[in-house]
C-alpha cells in the first residue's frame, strides 16, 4: 500500500499534496481503513516533519469532513447502534467543555477507532468548531507516536526489521495462545 501511494505521489508531484489530503479525507469518512499507510507515505515522499504536518493536516480535516457529512447522512442511524457503548454515549450527550474533554481524551487512546469519535460527536450535540479543535488536538500526540514509530520501521536494516517481525508474530502467538 505505501509502495502503491508513493508511486501515485512520485507520479504526480505537483499534486501530491492534493492527494496525499485527499486520501486521508477519504480514509477518515470511511472509518476502517487505518491511517499509517498514509502517513508513512507521507513521510518517506516529504520528510519527517513535512510529512508528520501533511499527515496531521490531511487527519484534521478529514475529521472534520467526516463529521460534518455523518451529522447530515446518518444521524438517525448512528444512534441506536452507538447506544452499546457507555463512554460514546456520555458524548453523544456532551456539549461545551465537557464534549471537548471527552473527545480530546478519546482521540488520545489509540485503540479507539477514530471513526467512532467523529460518529459520536456527529450524533451528539457538540459544534463542529469544538470537535474540530478538540478532534485535531488530541489527534496530534497520537499521529506524533505513530510518525515517528513509522520513521524508525523504516529506518531500520533488513536485521532490524525481521525482528520486528519475528517480535510481532511471537506476540501474536502469545495472545492466540492465551485467547484459547
Amino acid at each position: 500500500m505505501v509502495n502503491s501511494l508513493l508511486h501515485l505521489f512520485n507520479e504526480n508531484r505537483d499534486l501530491a499534496f492534493a492527494i496525499s489530503i485527499f486520501i486521508s479525507i477519504l480514509i477518515a469518512i470511511l472509518a476502517v481503513v487505518p491511517s499509517v499507510f498514509i502517513t508513512a507515505a507521507n513521510i518517506l515522499f516529504f520528510g519527517f516533519w513535512n510529512g508528520l504536518f501533511i499527515s496531521f493536516l490531511g487527519e484534521a480535516i478529514g475529521a472534520g469532513v467526516a463529521f460534518i457529512l455523518y451529522r447530515k447522512g446518518f444521524k438517525k442511524r448512528l444512534e441506536k447502534g452507538l447506544s452499546k457503548y457507555p463512554k460514546l454515549k456520555l458524548l453523544i450527550n456532551a456539549q461545551d467543555k465537557q464534549a471537548f474533554y471527552l473527545i480530546f481524551s478519546l482521540r488520545l487512546i489509540p485503540f479507539i477507532p477514530s471513526g467512532l469519535i467523529s460518529f459520536a460527536a456527529a450524533v451528539g450535540r457538540v459544534s463542529l468548531l469544538t470537535f474540530f479543535i478538540a478532534s485535531s488536538l488530541g489527534k496530534l500526540p497520537a499521529l506524533l507516536i505513530e510518525s515517528y514509530s513509522v520513521f524508525t520501521v523504516i529506518q531500520f536494516n533488513w536485521q532490524g526489521k525481521l525482528v520486528l517481525v519475528i517480535s510481532g508474530v511471537a506476540l501474536l502467538y502469545g495472545l492466540i495462545k492465551k485467547s484459547k
